[in-house]
């Protein structure tokens, strides 16, 4: 292979682990929202499927793009590039970030501000109860 093939296998795999990454992104901060891909494609006026490709890191997205979802998802065009640094990978989501993802999103999709409220004061409750066990460990 010659000097130029593997710059530009170097740059492709660089790209492809970019494209990842934003792809994550735009997916946790989807999930995050409460918003459902088809949502998404709505808003972004594209279809379901290229929205899937868009997170899976299937197809690139370009900067006019990018920049309609980041307005749609509230967020400065920095936020899909944060946590990316040079020659760094793409972090996968842990089994705990995915369940703080989803009670995100399935709080966002409780319509009720009275339930909202009190699962908000169960969390408070169970957090301090977690708090005073660890100090009583540590004493």
């Amino acid at each position: 292979m010659n000097d130029a093939a593997a710059d530009d296998d170097s740059s492709t795999q660089r790209a492809s682990l970019v494209d990842h990454h934003v792809g994550a992104r735009i997916r946790e901060r989807r999930t995050t929202l409460g918003l459902s891909q088809q949502q998404l494609a709505r808003m972004i006026g594209v279809t379901y499927q290229q929205a899937h490709k868009y997170e899976r890191g299937l197809n690139r997205i370009s900067a006019g793009r990018l920049f309609e979802i980041a307005q749609v998802l509230d967020v400065p065009i920095s936020y899909f590039f944060e946590g990316l640094g040079p020659g760094s990978e793409a972090q996968p989501v842990s089994p705990r970030q995915r369940m703080f993802l989803e009670l995100a999103r399935n709080f966002a999709l409780i319509d009720n501000d009275k339930h909202q409220e009190a699962l908000s004061q169960m969390a408070r409750a169970l957090a301090a109860q977690s708090q005073a066990a660890q100090r009583d460990r540590d004493d």
